[in-house]
């Protein structure tokens, strides 16, 4: 079983967001940065199919060289190869969903595991616009009905479940009203949700071998995808300052203030 598996470089989410005076962009200077946690969450997930039923977990990202600490990240996880798509410059999601297209053209996996979002725009696009590229069946927001202190879950027992036959899977997700498990035929695109696994930490002898570990090359222009994003951000500003609280002395002059100052009831 081949799993591709995407490792967005994001924000550190412990790191202070201030945003430049003139609203074009964050101020970057002294930021820390980490694998999304949402795609982090889908290399465990493919680490944990390939130890169960064979194969190997090849992760993907795009961006400038800086990305390779996140691949690294993920080689030291466990992932077998990473495949780098060079490029500097701004990105919307119908360019990066173009150029995981070709990629997974190129690698052939059974199963793409993207986070369901990243932290740093939470778009929630990109699994979707790749699946219809593709043609593929796809199953969003996967998560799993065991809780997280579940002894499934501390056997790293994976939640995508493959079939008898192996040529689906069943992947349990999240809905208005609680969960709802569908069985998507393989080739097929899956999201990942928080509550879908607990990521590993990184091991010592994982990072080592990490370091030895291939990462393939590739542009945009080498996989022919035009990338001049169709989306432009316009501005960006800071969300107003929260009101500081006050007490109140008793119900009643709470309910007042929230019938006639917050207007809520």
């Amino acid at each position: 079983m081949k799993i591709l598996v995407t490792a967005k470089r994001v924000e550190d989410p412990e790191s202070k967001i201030k945003v430049k005076p003139d609203g074009s962009d964050i101020v970057k200077e002294g930021l820390k940065y980490k694998i999304n946690p949402f795609d982090e969450i889908g290399v465990e997930e493919g680490l944990r199919l390939a130890a169960a039923h064979g194969g190997e977990v090849v992760v993907v990202s795009i961006g400038p060289k800086d990305v390779q600490e996140q691949l690294r990240h993920a080689l030291a996880m466990g992932a077998h190869k990473a495949v780098w798509v060079n490029h500097t410059g701004p990105l919307d999601q119908l360019g990066i969903a173009g150029l995981l297209q070709k990629v997974v053209e190129l690698q052939k996996p059974d199963v793409v595991l993207l986070g369901k979002q990243s932290i740093d725009d939470d778009q929630n696009q990109v699994g979707q616009y790749l699946a219809e590229f593709l043609g593929w069946g796809q199953a969003t927001f996967a998560s799993k009905v065991e809780s997280l202190e579940s002894a499934e879950e501390k056997a790293k027992a994976p939640a995508v479940k493959l079939t008898a036959d192996k040529k689906s899977i069943h992947v349990v997700r999240e809905v208005d009203n609680g969960l709802a498990t569908l069985e998507v035929q393989l080739p097929a695109v899956v999201t990942t949700d928080l509550r879908l696994n607990q990521p590993r930490y990184a091991s010592l002898p994982g990072i080592m071998k990490a370091k030895s570990k291939p990462i393939e090359e590739l542009t945009p222009e080498k996989l022919g995808v035009d990338v001049t994003p169709k989306i432009q951000v316009l501005k960006l500003a800071s969300p107003p300052a929260r009101k500081a609280g006050i007490k109140v002395p008793d119900v009643a002059t709470l309910v007042e203030k929230l019938h006639n100052e917050a207007k809520v009831v």
